[in-house]
């Protein structure tokens, strides 16, 4: 199973997410020399993703302030 993909804020390319943070990768382009140089983006801590459904069984939840009633 391959890893879920987002753009990375900086250099704008889609880099695989693990564990909540994108993995390290080089930035866009190409390098002026041969040091490897990681993107400053490597390694942050990826945004939340949207739910693709809002539930497992299909049931939703009302929205509204506060405990939801017992009974």
């Amino acid at each position: 199973m391959s890893a879920p993909r987002r753009l990375c804020p900086e250099c704008r390319r889609e880099i695989a997410v693990v564990a909540g943070r994108f993995a390290r990768h080089d930035p866009a382009g190409r390098r002026s020399d041969t040091k490897l140089v990681s993107c400053p983006g490597s390694r942050r801590q990826a945004p939340v993703a949207p739910a693709l459904q809002p539930s497992l069984d299909g049931s939703v939840v009302p929205e509204f302030p506060g405990q939801l009633p017992l009974f």
